[in-house]
């Protein structure tokens, strides 16, 4: 295991010095005591409110506090960046303050609403370049012509100057605080904001106990940490694209390894409930990598009861047309909705006995495709149903049994349930 000073390490007079370049910049984001959830976990439950930010994330703070370090001759070159959205608002905003051109390579699949905003905050000062699926695709891109034309790459998050930027979100925290906070629960995609936060607190406050949070389908972090190494993974679920890498910085990895006190990770489709209960419940519009700390307390539910916790939501560039898969994913994470092969006898009446017979009185059926096929004796169709609670499951399906119209449960056979979900 390295030594610290073998390493980089976040110094807390940098992150001082970082909160001072960005006072023209950033916004003081407000820590508040969120109600719902200090009652549901017997809690002082306290939001750093990061979606609050004139980008809506705390990446301008990394982002400005790299760009204002370069010099004259690395601003007038330019500056790359590779970004799946809020690093590149983050990037845009700085290039525009400081009157400054930027490349910014995005992966193909970000949401519009986050390249809508890129254009917007960067205006003439950005040029966009949409490349390959993940993240990686755009970061091999944008680090290609970075070197070829000897611009500046600007790191999403592992880089000295980024790291200590973000750990601002830390100092904020402190100040605003009176008291003994207990644990700080904080997202980690790349692990820059994971680094600054733990550092500030690990000095200015060591009891405090720093919770990394990751998506379930991304874990690059908990990967690297229970390996004792930076791996990349193969493959992820880049549905929480704010928090979706495939492998960790070398410095972040260095650093959570030495100051976490807990990784964990929490499914997608229970983000996606976390969004929908912010939203019903308090009014507060989050991306999927901002509900990912609340979306963890359940796992420290005894641990934190009584405690002063803070949670930090990190963005809320959420694209209003993800609304319909949040839901989706939210119910089948909840067992609440399921799909199935139905085996419809081809005959006048069938339906209506489907409807009338099989279903319970409070299903609903939400999806519905068949084609009928006049040489056979039963049709299949493609149903989606919605149940009022998991216990009403078995009893559809017996019901369906019982009628001969069951043909197969779809929710476990991934490679037929991707092309419905």
């Amino acid at each position: 295991m390295e030594l610290r000073t073998q390493t980089y390490y976040p110094k807390l007079t940098d992150i001082q010095e970082a909160a001072t370049t960005l006072k023209e910049v950033v916004t003081v984001t407000p820590l508040l005591s969120n109600y719902t959830y200090s009652k549901k976990y017997q809690a002082n439950i306290l939001l750093k409110r990061e979606d609050l930010q004139q980008v809506r994330s705390y990446k301008i703070r990394g982002a400005y506090n790299k760009i204002s370090s370069l010099s004259a001759e690395e601003l007038a070159n330019g500056i790359v960046c590779a970004s799946a959205g809020n690093h590149a608002q983050g990037v845009a905003l700085a290039c525009s303050k400081k009157q400054i051109f930027g490349t910014i390579f995005m992966p193909a699949p970000t949401p519009k609403q986050k390249v809508e905003q890129v254009k917007m905050f960067g205006g003439k000062y950005v040029d966009i370049q949409l490349t390959g699926d993940t993240f990686d695709d755009a970061y091999n891109a944008a680090k290609y012509v970075a070197d070829s034309l000897g611009k500046t790459f600007v790191h999403p998050f592992d880089d000295a100057k980024i790291i200590e930027g973000q750990g601002t979100v830390a100092l904020e925290i402190i100040e605003q605080f009176n008291d003994a906070i207990d644990y700080v629960f904080v997202p980690v995609g790349g692990g820059g904001l994971a680094s600054g936060v733990s550092a500030v607190f690990k000095t200015l406050s060591p009891n405090t106990k720093i919770i990394g949070v990751e998506p379930e389908g991304a874990p690059s972090m908990k990967t690297a940490l229970a390996h004792n190494k930076n791996i990349k993974l193969e493959a992820i679920d880049k549905f929480v694209d704010g928090a979706a890498v495939q492998q960790v910085g070398d410095l972040t990895y260095k650093i959570c390894r030495e100051n976490l006190d807990g990784m964990v990770t929490v499914p997608e489709g229970k983000v996606c409930q976390t969004i929908l209960d912010m939203y019903n419940k308090d009014a507060i519009v989050v991306e999927p990598a901002g509900a990912l700390t609340l979306s963890a307390l359940d796992l420290y539910g005894d641990e934190i009861k009584g405690k002063n916790v803070v949670c930090v939501v990190s963005g809320s560039n959420n694209d209003i047309t993800r609304t319909e898969e949040i839901k989706e994913r939210a119910l089948l994470f909840n067992g609440l909705k399921h799909y199935f092969i139905v085996r419809f006898p081809q005959r006048a009446g069938a339906l209506k006995e489907f409807v009338m017979d099989v279903l319970g009185k409070n299903d609903d059926i939400t999806f519905f495709e068949y084609s009928k096929k006049t040489n056979r004796e039963n049709g299949p169709a493609v149903v989606g149903v919605e149940i009022e609670k998991n216990e009403d499951l078995l009893p559809l399906i017996t019901r369906m049994k019982e009628r001969n119209f069951f043909g197969e449960y779809l929710n476990d056979k991934p490679n037929l349930f991707e092309f419905l979900v």
